[in-house]
C-alpha cells in the first residue's frame, strides 16, 4: 500500500461515519455521541499523518503551487479542529442544532477530501513517485501505531 491509498482508505472510513451521523435523529443521543467520538479520533490521527509525514514530503518535492496547496489543506484542518468540531462537541445531541452543525462538518470534510483526491494526490503521485509513496506509507503506519498507543495510554491515565 502506498501513502495515497492509505489516506484514501481513511477518507472512506470518515465519510462512512459522517453519513451514519447524518442519518441519526435527535432521539439517538448515545449513537450521535459515539459516532462523533469515532469521527474525532479518526480525524486526529489522519490529520497528524498528513501534516507530519505526507504534506511535508509533497511540499518539499514541489514548488510554489504545492506550498500553497499545503497551506490551504492545513488551514482546512485547523478550521475543522479548532472551530467546527469543538462547536459540534459542545452542542446538545438531542437538539436540531446538532444536525445542522454535523452537516456543516460533513460538507467541509467532503470538500477537503475531494480537493485532496482530485488535485493534491494526483500531483503528489507525479512529484514523489511510487517508491517514495511506499516509503511514506510505512512512516505513516508507524506514526499511526504510535498515536494509537498514546491514545490508549491517555485513556488509562
Amino acid at each position: 500500500m502506498n501513502a495515497i491509498e492509505l489516506l484514501k482508505r481513511d477518507h472512506e472510513k470518515v465519510k462512512k461515519l459522517l453519513a451514519q451521523l447524518e442519518s441519526t435523529t435527535e432521539r439517538g443521543v448515545k449513537t450521535r455521541e459515539e459516532l462523533l467520538h469515532k469521527i474525532e479520533q479518526e480525524l486526529l490521527v489522519h490529520t497528524q499523518l498528513e501534516e507530519k509525514v505526507f504534506y511535508p514530503a509533497y511540499k518539499a518535492a514541489g514548488g510554489k503551487e504545492e506550498a500553497t496547496m499545503d497551506a490551504e489543506a492545513r488551514e482546512e484542518h485547523r478550521t475543522v479542529e479548532a472551530l467546527v468540531l469543538p462547536d459540534l462537541k459542545a452542542t446538545d445531541p438531542s437538539k436540531i442544532t446538532f444536525s445542522g452543525r454535523a452537516k456543516v462538518l460533513k460538507e467541509l470534510l467532503e470538500h477537503h477530501i475531494e480537493e485532496e483526491e482530485t488535485e493534491l494526490f494526483p500531483q503528489a503521485k507525479k512529484l514523489l513517485g511510487a517508491k517514495a509513496l511506499e516509503e511514506l506509507a510505512v512512516a505513516m503506519e508507524q506514526l499511526r501505531s504510535e498515536l494509537k498507543k498514546d491514545s490508549v495510554k491517555n485513556k488509562a491515565a
